[in-house]
């Protein structure tokens, strides 16, 4: 109870606070904010989003108000932008302006919010950062390089598959693709796996990274009222450290394991991104450190494993509501490919279907809902005032169902893509779910080449079965808010030899 009360006076005190600061201020500007709702006293528009599926009620929020609107959320100022043609005005035309990132109270779990690349402001280490992964992790040639590694995993993937379909088990795909990419990114970071399909320490992996994911995108009273920050009144900070710590644990084993190694043989002949970051900090201290290469290999684990996993899981359940679309992708790689071989990464420009089904997933089921930024100054954007330090977030799943720019936006059509020059590389802002300008998702050439290969691989090895004799057409596509969209029920499906 005195918990409660002390709560209750500093969220009384804190609030007469921003009254009087606003009636000080009221005439500072003539320009206005953007339309949204009325805000309530104390909680201002926090009752409008809260629930389960918060990007579903601020798509509501934009049906009503426009395509630029704002909300109090108790003591932050949010625009929220659900219009590609605003977006583009906003963030392409003011890219800088907008380039910070609103940190989540629940990324300060052991300081991460200070060495994560996703979360640094765009400072001389962001950028130090960003040019080592572009240049030794996600460039065309390292991409080249290593294509042989991801082919394997993926072969390993499919072989795992041919075993459950040799003893009619089911096989959880979210899961199996979360092991796969976990597999390439340890594979090029570490030369080794971490998971092995046949163990349950991929499922530790996955259930660890979910965990990381919900609690991250969670509501947090904390983000909602600074005040609240110093006794993590929901516990969001707290969990998050333990899961945090768990992955930074095994990652500090492989670095020790790779530095003994290193200590003990003058000459290695690793050429893997591990050996690539220790001989940087080696010569450049400045340039990277063992807490930065710790945290950047949580980064690369984190965002490079469930945001691949999910998107998967649902071009399968995409795929498997409709028929025709299955039997007209496992068509043309029949044809293209010849029917049950793995393809490879060059085949896949010679795949059009294919890839319009990989972009029409991104569309429909957006890796990341929400992209959010932070203004560090007052800004002016499509004719609305934007105050220093307010929060925005740029509404992918709504420009994604935008009735305006896409014909039956509800409706999984791949077709919609065919001949179609619209591109996930951040220049179309119809189609921007790796976000854009400096920003933009590092590992997109990466995520580019393994989406449409892990799945083609699996429509042209198998047919596919739901668990259980559930009728395609029956899959729900309820979804899993956190700061990836996962599905609520994980699709379990049994895969046929051809």
């Amino acid at each position: 109870m005195n918990y409660l009360a002390i709560v209750g006076v500093l969220l009384l005190a804190w609030t007469l606070f921003q009254c009087i600061s606003c009636l000080l201020v009221t005439n500072r500007s003539n320009k206005k904010l953007p339309p949204g709702p009325i805000p309530l006293p104390l909680i201002g528009n926090l009752h409008n989003i809260l629930g389960g599926q918060p990007h579903q009620s601020l798509a509501k929020l934009a049906d009503k108000f426009g395509p630029i609107i704002s909300l109090r959320l108790g003591q932050i100022t949010t625009v929220v932008i659900s219009s590609s043609a605003v977006a583009k005005e906003v963030i392409q035309k003011q890219d800088l302006a907008f380039s910070s990132r609103t940190i989540p109270d629940a990324i300060h779990a052991l300081n991460h919010y200070q060495f994560s690349v996703i979360w640094l402001p765009v400072n001389t280490r962001w950028r130090s950062l960003r040019k080592i992964m572009n240049t030794y992790i996600f460039s065309g040639n390292k991409l080249d390089a290593n294509q042989h590694l991801r082919s394997q995993k993926i072969q390993d993937l499919i072989a795992y598959c041919h075993r459950c379909s040799q003893t009619r088990d089911a096989v959880s795909i979210g899961q199996v693709a979360f092991e796969t990419s976990m597999n390439i990114l340890s594979s090029i970071i570490f030369s080794k796996d971490v998971v092995d399909h046949y163990a349950n320490l991929g499922k530790e992996f996955k259930d660890l990274v979910c965990k990381i994911s919900e609690e991250s995108g969670k509501p947090n009273l904390a983000d909602y009222y600074p005040v609240l920050k110093r006794i993590d009144p929901q516990g969001i900070r707290r969990r998050l450290s333990k899961h945090l710590n768990i992955l930074l644990e095994q990652i500090e084993g492989l670095i020790d394991e790779r530095l003994e190694q290193r200590r003990k043989s003058s000459t290695s002949n690793s050429t893997d991104v591990l050996d690539v970051l220790l001989n940087i900090s080696q010569e450049d201290p400045q340039a990277i450190d063992r807490n930065h290469i710790e945290r950047l290999c949580l980064d690369l684990f984190i965002a490079g494993t469930d945001t691949t996993s999910n998107t998967l899981e649902w071009a399968m359940v995409e795929i498997m509501r409709k028929p025709y679309i299955m039997d007209k992708a496992k068509a043309e790689l029949a044809e293209v490919i010849g029917k049950g071989k793995v393809i490879e990464e060059a085949d896949v420009i010679h795949l059009p279907y294919l890839q319009c089904i990989v972009k029409e997933t991104l569309r429909i089921h957006p890796t990341v809902p929400l992209l959010i930024r932070k203004v560090d100054q007052n800004v002016e954007a499509c004719g609305y005032f934007i105050p220093k330090d307010s929060q925005v977030i740029v509404h992918l799943w709504s420009i994604g169902r935008d009735p305006t720019i896409w014909e039956e936006p509800l409706v999984f059509k791949p077709e919609r893509f065919w001949g179609s020059k619209i591109d996930v590389r951040g220049q179309d802002f119809e189609l921007i779910p790796f976000g854009v300008g400096r920003r933009i998702c590092p590992g997109l050439p990466l995520a580019a080449r393994t989406l449409s290969v892990m799945l083609g691989s699996l429509l042209n090895s198998f047919d596919w079965k739901a668990e259980g004799d559930i009728a395609p057409e029956h899959f729900d596509v309820e979804e899993k808010f956190g700061l990836t969209l996962a599905r609520s029920i994980p699709l379990r499906v049994i895969p046929i030899p051809l």
